[in-house]
């Protein structure tokens, strides 16, 4: 992602900092009840309970508090990768496959417990100026995952993993959007993924 200064301005001072997180939070949980479209400043501002000219001291607009909740998600999924990666990276082939869904289920939660994860899913998705951030974290992911994949892989291509791999996350990011829909059973969509990735990361080819 090109380093460029976001549409955000997070504070430093305490009190400052617990108001740019009450408006985070309230903006999620709109997000939930009321969705892209109709999300606004004005409601913004009367669910988190300040004035106007306090949110725009910390965001341009609306999409800027959009980016940087999408930002805040993005990062705490990319942390709990890392601390998985970490935990597995020394394992064997058979663990990490066996482990996957782990992860899976951790990304899970972390959206489960996030205000309007649902929404922050699908405005990466619908709203241009978050594209960098959903590519960024996609790669991010990608890039982690081949690492830990290509030493118990080394006689196949680099390429080819990374690009399963990357297909694996957006896999991953699908399902965790099926999980939202509570019609679905979750434990069976876990169940199907652990097959659907085990399958992606045998190489009887090579």
């Amino acid at each position: 992602m090109e380093e460029t200064a976001p549409p955000y301005r997070v504070p430093v001072q305490e009190r400052s900092r617990r108001t740019f997180e009450i408006l985070l939070d309230s903006a999620g949980y709109l997000l939930g009840e009321v969705g892209i479209e109709r999300i606004s400043t004005n409601l913004i501002c009367e669910r988190a309970g300040v004035t106007p000219p306090a949110f725009y001291r910390y965001f341009d607009d609306k999409y800027a508090i959009l980016y940087a909740l999408a930002e805040r998600l993005m990062n705490r999924q990319n942390i709990a990768l890392e601390a998985w990666v970490e935990r597995y990276r020394h394992a064997g082939l058979a663990v990490i496959e066996a482990k996957v869904i782990e992860l899976i289920r951790t990304m899970h939660e972390i959206t489960a417990n996030e205000p309007g994860a649902l929404w922050i899913l699908r405005a990466l998705r619908a709203i241009p100026a978050l594209t960098p951030i959903r590519l960024y974290s996609h790669d991010f992911v990608a890039d982690l995952l081949t690492d830990i994949y290509m030493p118990h892989l080394s006689h196949v291509p680099r390429d080819l993993v990374r690009r399963r791999t990357r297909m694996s996350v957006e896999i991953a990011y699908s399902l965790d959007e099926m999980l939202k829909e509570k019609e679905l059973d979750a434990e069976l969509l876990f169940e199907d993924a652990a097959h659907v990735f085990s399958a992606m990361f045998h190489y009887p080819e090579y």
